[in-house]
Protein backbone atom coordinates (compact mmCIF):
# COMPACT_ATOMS: atom_id res chain seq x y z
CA UNK A 1 0.00 0.00 0.00
CA UNK A 2 1.34 3.46 -1.34
CA UNK A 3 2.33 5.91 1.95
CA UNK A 4 -0.11 9.05 0.98
CA UNK A 5 0.70 12.58 1.21
CA UNK A 6 1.77 14.72 4.11
CA UNK A 7 -0.78 17.86 4.39
CA UNK A 8 1.88 20.76 4.86
CA UNK A 9 0.72 22.72 7.46
CA UNK A 10 1.41 23.63 11.22
CA UNK A 11 1.34 20.67 13.62
CA UNK A 12 -0.82 21.57 16.07
CA UNK A 13 0.87 18.73 18.58
CA UNK A 14 3.92 19.88 20.35
CA UNK A 15 5.13 16.85 20.61
CA UNK A 16 4.76 16.02 17.37
CA UNK A 17 6.24 19.17 16.25
CA UNK A 18 9.36 18.78 18.02
CA UNK A 19 9.90 14.81 16.69
CA UNK A 20 8.96 15.83 12.76
CA UNK A 21 11.07 19.30 13.28
CA UNK A 22 14.01 16.79 14.69
CA UNK A 23 13.78 14.84 11.73
CA UNK A 24 13.40 17.06 8.78
CA UNK A 25 16.35 18.94 10.51
CA UNK A 26 18.46 16.24 9.99
CA UNK A 27 17.55 15.11 6.64
CA UNK A 28 18.18 18.69 5.85
CA UNK A 29 21.44 19.02 7.15
CA UNK A 30 22.61 16.10 5.34
CA UNK A 31 21.39 16.82 1.95
CA UNK A 32 23.06 20.33 2.69
CA UNK A 33 26.56 18.14 3.18
CA UNK A 34 25.81 16.11 0.31
CA UNK A 35 25.25 18.64 -1.67
CA UNK A 36 28.89 20.32 -1.03
CA UNK A 37 30.64 17.23 -1.38
CA UNK A 38 28.99 15.89 -4.24
CA UNK A 39 28.86 18.89 -6.37
CA UNK A 40 31.58 21.17 -4.76
CA UNK A 41 28.95 24.21 -3.71
CA UNK A 42 29.35 26.60 -1.44
CA UNK A 43 26.81 25.92 1.01
CA UNK A 44 25.34 27.43 4.27
CA UNK A 45 22.20 26.30 6.23
CA UNK A 46 20.76 28.63 9.40
CA UNK A 47 17.91 26.87 11.20
CA UNK A 48 16.06 28.42 14.61
CA UNK A 49 13.92 26.26 16.22
CA UNK A 50 10.57 27.58 17.58
CA UNK A 51 12.03 27.80 20.81
CA UNK A 52 15.39 30.08 19.45
CA UNK A 53 17.62 27.65 19.42
CA UNK A 54 20.26 27.78 16.45
CA UNK A 55 21.19 25.14 14.75
CA UNK A 56 23.56 26.03 11.29
CA UNK A 57 25.91 23.98 8.66
CA UNK A 58 28.16 25.73 6.29
CA UNK A 59 30.65 23.83 3.84
CA UNK A 60 33.00 26.31 4.29
CA UNK A 61 33.04 29.30 6.85
CA UNK A 62 30.07 30.87 7.55
CA UNK A 63 31.16 34.13 7.99
CA UNK A 64 32.38 34.20 4.29
CA UNK A 65 29.09 32.63 2.89
CA UNK A 66 27.07 35.71 4.44
CA UNK A 67 29.37 38.20 2.95
CA UNK A 68 29.28 36.26 -0.48
CA UNK A 69 25.46 36.10 0.38
CA UNK A 70 25.45 40.29 0.53
CA UNK A 71 28.08 40.89 -1.94
CA UNK A 72 26.10 38.78 -4.21
CA UNK A 73 22.62 40.84 -3.19
CA UNK A 74 24.47 43.63 -3.93
CA UNK A 75 25.30 43.30 -7.31
CA UNK A 76 21.29 41.62 -7.98
CA UNK A 77 20.30 45.10 -6.62
CA UNK A 78 22.43 47.04 -8.70
CA UNK A 79 21.93 45.33 -12.30
CA UNK A 80 18.25 46.72 -10.98
CA UNK A 81 19.41 50.27 -9.91
CA UNK A 82 22.23 51.69 -12.42
CA UNK A 83 22.35 54.69 -9.76
CA UNK A 84 22.86 51.70 -7.07
CA UNK A 85 25.50 50.29 -8.88
CA UNK A 86 27.59 53.88 -8.93
CA UNK A 87 27.79 53.64 -5.33
CA UNK A 88 28.64 50.05 -5.39
CA UNK A 89 31.72 50.64 -7.15
CA UNK A 90 32.11 54.07 -5.11
CA UNK A 91 32.30 52.06 -1.98
CA UNK A 92 34.46 49.42 -3.28
CA UNK A 93 37.09 51.76 -4.53
CA UNK A 94 36.89 53.81 -1.14
CA UNK A 95 38.02 50.19 0.08
CA UNK A 96 40.24 49.24 -2.01
CA UNK A 97 42.34 52.85 -1.04
CA UNK A 98 41.89 52.43 2.22
CA UNK A 99 43.91 49.15 2.36
CA UNK A 100 46.22 50.70 0.17
CA UNK A 101 46.82 52.93 2.54
CA UNK A 102 46.99 50.69 5.68
CA UNK A 103 49.48 48.04 3.59
CA UNK A 104 51.96 51.52 2.98
CA UNK A 105 51.99 52.51 6.57
CA UNK A 106 52.76 48.65 7.26
CA UNK A 107 55.24 48.63 5.13
CA UNK A 108 57.24 51.94 6.56
CA UNK A 109 56.95 50.53 10.06
CA UNK A 110 58.03 47.78 8.81
CA UNK A 111 61.15 49.44 7.65
CA UNK A 112 61.65 51.26 10.98
CA UNK A 113 59.75 54.32 9.39
CA UNK A 114 57.12 56.70 11.42
CA UNK A 115 57.00 54.80 14.72
CA UNK A 116 55.64 57.64 16.73
CA UNK A 117 52.18 56.85 18.52
CA UNK A 118 52.85 53.29 18.78
CA UNK A 119 53.07 51.45 22.61
CA UNK A 120 55.47 49.41 23.85
CA UNK A 121 52.87 46.48 22.96
CA UNK A 122 52.69 47.76 19.79
CA UNK A 123 56.72 47.71 19.46
CA UNK A 124 56.72 44.40 20.50
CA UNK A 125 53.89 43.05 18.39
CA UNK A 126 56.27 44.63 15.32
CA UNK A 127 59.28 43.12 17.08
CA UNK A 128 58.09 39.74 16.80
CA UNK A 129 56.65 39.99 13.39
CA UNK A 130 60.09 41.27 11.96
CA UNK A 131 61.64 38.72 13.81
CA UNK A 132 59.19 35.85 12.23
CA UNK A 133 60.14 37.53 8.68
CA UNK A 134 63.65 36.96 9.00
CA UNK A 135 63.53 33.58 10.40
CA UNK A 136 61.82 32.91 6.60
CA UNK A 137 64.28 34.97 4.86
CA UNK A 138 67.13 32.72 6.37
CA UNK A 139 65.42 29.21 6.08
CA UNK A 140 64.60 29.95 2.52
CA UNK A 141 68.52 31.26 2.24
CA UNK A 142 69.79 27.66 4.03
CA UNK A 143 67.49 25.60 1.46
CA UNK A 144 68.95 27.07 -1.61
CA UNK A 145 72.18 27.46 -0.55
CA UNK A 146 71.83 23.26 0.88
CA UNK A 147 70.31 22.67 -2.80
CA UNK A 148 73.43 24.45 -4.87
CA UNK A 149 75.85 22.31 -2.21
CA UNK A 150 74.10 19.20 -3.24
CA UNK A 151 74.09 20.12 -6.80
CA UNK A 152 77.87 21.00 -6.48
CA UNK A 153 78.94 17.72 -4.55
CA UNK A 154 76.51 15.47 -7.46
CA UNK A 155 78.76 17.23 -10.54
CA UNK A 156 81.83 16.56 -8.22
CA UNK A 157 81.29 13.14 -7.71
CA UNK A 158 80.63 12.83 -11.96
CA UNK A 159 83.73 14.35 -12.54
CA UNK A 160 85.65 12.71 -10.27
CA UNK A 161 83.83 9.00 -11.55
CA UNK A 162 85.05 10.18 -15.50
CA UNK A 163 88.37 11.11 -14.33
CA UNK A 164 89.12 7.70 -12.62
CA UNK A 165 87.37 6.15 -16.07
CA UNK A 166 89.86 8.03 -18.04
CA UNK A 167 92.59 6.69 -15.76
CA UNK A 168 92.12 3.60 -16.72
CA UNK A 169 92.09 3.78 -20.25
CA UNK A 170 95.34 5.78 -20.18
CA UNK A 171 97.09 2.89 -17.88
CA UNK A 172 95.47 0.65 -20.62
CA UNK A 173 96.99 2.19 -23.75
CA UNK A 174 100.47 2.57 -21.73
CA UNK A 175 100.38 -1.37 -21.14
CA UNK A 176 99.32 -1.82 -25.04
CA UNK A 177 102.12 0.38 -25.88
CA UNK A 178 104.77 -1.76 -23.99
CA UNK A 179 103.26 -4.94 -25.25
CA UNK A 180 103.82 -3.50 -28.55
CA UNK A 181 107.61 -2.07 -27.95
CA UNK A 182 108.50 -5.42 -25.98
CA UNK A 183 107.52 -7.14 -29.30
CA UNK A 184 108.78 -5.64 -31.52
CA UNK A 185 111.92 -5.07 -29.89
CA UNK A 186 112.08 -8.96 -29.10
CA UNK A 187 112.19 -9.27 -32.55
CA UNK A 188 115.04 -7.01 -33.43
CA UNK A 189 117.14 -8.52 -30.62
CA UNK A 190 116.57 -12.31 -32.36
CA UNK A 191 117.39 -10.77 -35.66
CA UNK A 192 120.26 -8.89 -34.59
CA UNK A 193 121.43 -12.16 -33.07
CA UNK A 194 121.26 -13.65 -36.18
CA UNK A 195 123.09 -11.21 -38.16
CA UNK A 196 126.31 -13.63 -38.49
CA UNK A 197 124.73 -16.08 -40.61
CA UNK A 198 124.30 -15.73 -44.68
CA UNK A 199 122.57 -12.72 -46.08
CA UNK A 200 121.62 -12.18 -49.79
CA UNK A 201 124.03 -10.29 -51.54
CA UNK A 202 123.46 -6.20 -51.03
CA UNK A 203 120.86 -6.31 -48.10
CA UNK A 204 121.86 -4.73 -45.24
CA UNK A 205 119.66 -4.71 -41.40
CA UNK A 206 119.88 -1.85 -39.29
CA UNK A 207 120.29 -2.51 -35.66
CA UNK A 208 119.38 0.28 -33.62
CA UNK A 209 117.39 -0.54 -30.56
CA UNK A 210 115.66 2.46 -31.13
CA UNK A 211 115.15 2.80 -34.84
CA UNK A 212 112.24 0.35 -36.78
CA UNK A 213 113.54 -2.40 -38.46
CA UNK A 214 114.95 -1.35 -41.65
CA UNK A 215 115.92 -3.81 -45.15
CA UNK A 216 117.47 -1.65 -47.67
CA UNK A 217 119.31 -2.64 -50.87
CA UNK A 218 122.50 -1.26 -51.31
CA UNK A 219 124.61 -0.92 -54.95
CA UNK A 220 127.41 -3.20 -55.88
CA UNK A 221 130.79 -2.12 -56.25
CA UNK A 222 132.25 0.05 -58.78
CA UNK A 223 135.33 -2.23 -58.85
CA UNK A 224 133.41 -5.74 -59.11
CA UNK A 225 131.12 -4.50 -62.02
CA UNK A 226 134.54 -3.48 -63.78
CA UNK A 227 135.68 -7.03 -63.20
CA UNK A 228 132.87 -8.84 -64.34
CA UNK A 229 132.45 -6.41 -67.65
CA UNK A 230 136.25 -7.06 -68.61
CA UNK A 231 136.08 -11.16 -68.12
CA UNK A 232 132.61 -11.18 -70.65
CA UNK A 233 134.98 -9.11 -73.22
CA UNK A 234 137.78 -11.42 -72.67
CA UNK A 235 135.65 -14.55 -73.61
Amino acid sequence: MGRGKIVIERIDNSTSRQVTFSKRRSGLLKKARELAILCDAEVGVIIFSSTGKLYEFSSTSMKSIIDRYTKAKEAHHQLLNPGSEIKFWQREAATLRQQLQDLQENHRKLMGEELYGLNVKDLQRLENQLEMSLRGVRMKKEQILTAEIQELTRKGNLIHQQNVELYKKVKYIEQENMELNRKAYGAKDHIAANTTGFLPFGFTISTQLQSPIQLQLSPPAVQDMETQTRANKSR
